[in-house]
């Protein structure tokens, strides 16, 4: 997915406001949130009970789109949950803003679980899959919009490695947002072609932080 966020002072704990009280429970919940929508995921993969072999099989091959979509729902769940466990332990104070952006992340990945069905079931056709990339783009730029909204509480010094390791997370966030966002009208062109074009997250990400790497070498 994307890089973590570099602490503030290498001397310090590396997440000095964690334990804050308000902080803590926002955390907790998170956790609690992602760790039920990853669990709600495996649902769709099922083959039913007592089949003679010929069914059986039949229905461990018509069930392989569902653990796919299972598989590459898990994967992004995974890296949101570490992005935004990030995100938030390096947070210096919880705002009314924040809180909300926290909120409709949360509410976002809990209904994962229904555009990861549709996709499982519907993967020809387009509202399924525009569906899919929709509430992808949608979580990426809640979390990117985070990071925006508190870089400079965060880093208050633009030019130092840690706001520069921020602003390269930030950027392959929005990268990504991009990539979902462009999806959604490919989808109804072409739903296949819509699902590979998401296969480009991996080379963006990667030379966005290559890049950004270079020139904080150069400078």
């Amino acid at each position: 997915m994307t890089e973590p966020v570099a602490a503030t002072d290498p001397s310090q704990p590396p997440h000095p406001h964690e334990n804050a009280p308000g902080k803590a429970r926002l955390i907790a919940l998170s956790d609690g949130i992602y760790a039920i929508a990853m669990t709600l995921l495996v649902i769709n993969v099922a083959v039913p009970a007592n089949l003679p072999a010929a069914a059986f099989h039949k229905a461990l091959n018509d069930a392989l789109p569902s653990l796919g979509a299972f598989a590459l729902s898990f994967t992004l769940i995974a890296g949101f949950w570490r992005d935004h466990r990030r995100i938030l332990t390096t947070l210096p104070v919880e705002t009314t803003v924040v809180t909300r952006l926290v909120l409709l992340g949360l509410g976002l990945v809990a209904l994962l679980p229904f555009p990861t069905g549709l996709l499982a079931e519907y993967a020809s056709q387009p509202d399924a899959v525009a569906l899919y990339a929709s509430a992808m783009a949608a979580i990426h730029a809640v979390h990117a919009t985070l990071l925006l909204l508190t870089q400079r509480q965060v880093h208050p010094s633009p030019k130092s490695p840690a706001a520069a390791a921020r602003r390269r997370f930030t950027a392959q966030l929005a990268s990504s947002v991009l990539v979902f966002g462009l999806s959604i009208p490919l989808a109804f062109i072409d739903a296949e072609a819509a699902m590979w074009f998401w296969i480009t997250l991996v080379p963006a990400h990667y030379v966005i932080g290559h890049h950004r790497r270079r020139r904080l070498t150069q400078a």
